[in-house]
């Protein structure tokens, strides 16, 4: 085993440092303000969550879960993600009542990443749930909000992509007969490995029709258009009513004014093993992969409670990402003084504070390099006097 080195962290463990602190603490405030004005109430879940609940529950490999043990020797996990909890919660003290539940949560997630992956093991998410909801309305209402979201935060081009999980499943299945076969295509649309897709569709020993509908299926991907496409490649069954409800949804993201975020995509899947309807992704510039993903899940019924359940949830980390270097956060000013203007200083520094603007007080008799004080300030107040101390050149 290598020597652990002094400053040296656990794999995919990172350090937020001052600047990135400030901006993710500026991105998450927006869109946590959005969520609260839509009736969304925030939550908060352990980080610690029993295994044999939760970790069994939740759709991320188990490879994937941080586990440990307690001192009666039960096996725990840091939480994966924050679907599960959040259907552990309300399966067990929030839907005693036959209402609709809004909730919302900023946490930190945790998922083992291999050396060689360079992915963070350690996350922020945020996010919604709409719990003891079976509309439509609910699904659009979900996506409407976190297109909403993301505007507030800054970020001005994006994509959401929107499927349902019953689609694919039941063209698949009416074509190849049985899951497995199934489960290797599902595998080349998750990685979006189309060419790879394409190439084992002419492999299989199938009828020439077969194999064309599975190839036109890649090209379900678009506007309204595509409703009428895939009406006319599937046969009766949840494939249908799968359309049904996209044709509905796309109605409702309409009468929100959003319909031009939205497109439709019948080849997106999920790994995550508790989708039960429509799904979708949020897709932006500069970031290779999806800034955010949700959709309709019935993992609650894993807790006792027969409930449906939509929501989304956005990494932070590759929102900022996408919102780039050019992001603004709130400037802050530095005023110096002497000791015999100390008390000027701070009533200074009171009196922006009070105008909620940020200010730092700074004993010039501390500094050693007035200009790089200068630099890393918005602006400067110099409140030295006669006795004032000249800083020392850095």
């Amino acid at each position: 085993m290598s020597r652990l080195f002094m400053f040296e962290k656990p794999l995919g463990m990172r350090d937020t440092l001052p600047e990135l602190y400030e901006k993710m603490h500026h991105v998450r405030s927006r869109m946590e303000e959005t969520i609260k004005r839509w009736g969304y109430q925030f939550i908060e879940t352990p980080t610690l969550e029993y295994y044999e609940t939760v970790g069994a529950a939740s759709a991320i490999d188990d490879q994937q879960l941080f586990k440990l043990l307690d001192k009666d020797g039960h096996t725990l996990v840091l939480r994966p993600e924050m679907t599960t909890p959040i259907a552990r919660v309300a399966a067990a003290k929030l839907l005693n009542e036959d209402l609709s539940l809004r909730l919302a949560y900023s946490a930190n997630v945790f998922r083992a990443q291999q050396r060689e992956g360079g992915r963070p093991a350690e996350f922020e998410q945020i996010g919604v749930e709409c719990l003891n909801d079976e509309t439509i309305s609910s699904d659009g209402e979900v996506i409407s909000l976190l297109i909403s979201s993301l505007k507030k935060a800054g970020l001005e081009h994006f994509q959401i992509s929107v499927g349902h999980i019953l689609f694919a499943q039941e063209l698949f299945q009416q074509i190849l007969g049985t899951d497995e076969r199934a489960d290797l295509l599902r595998k080349f649309l998750y990685e979006k490995n189309y060419v790879g897709y394409r190439q084992h569709v002419n492999s299989l020993s199938l009828s020439s029709i077969d194999k064309q509908r599975l190839l036109q299926f890649l090209e379900l991907r678009g506007g309204e258009e595509v409703i009428g496409m895939a009406l006319d490649l599937i046969e009766n069954g949840q494939g249908k009513q799968a359309i049904v409800q996209l044709k509905e949804l796309w109605d409702v993201i309409n009468d929100y004014g959003l319909g031009n975020q939205v497109k439709f995509d019948f080849t997106l899947v999920s790994h995550m093993s508790y989708y039960s309807g429509i799904l979708f992704e949020v897709f932006a510039g500069n970031v290779g992969f999806p800034i955010g993903n949700g959709g309709r899940y019935n993992l609650i019924e894993k807790f006792g409670k027969n409930a449906s359940a939509t929501g989304f949830a956005i990494r932070l980390d590759r929102l900022l990402e996408a919102l780039g270097e050019d992001m603004s956060t709130n400037p802050t000013h530095c005023i110096f003084f002497s000791q015999e203007r100390r008390k000027e200083a701070i009533e200074l520094a009171k009196k922006l504070h009070d105008q909620e603007i940020r200010a730092v007080l700074q004993d010039i008799n501390g500094v050693k390099n007035l200009d790089a004080y200068t630099i890393h300030f918005a602006e400067t107040h110099l409140l030295i006097g006669k006795a004032g101390k000249e800083p020392a050149d850095g």
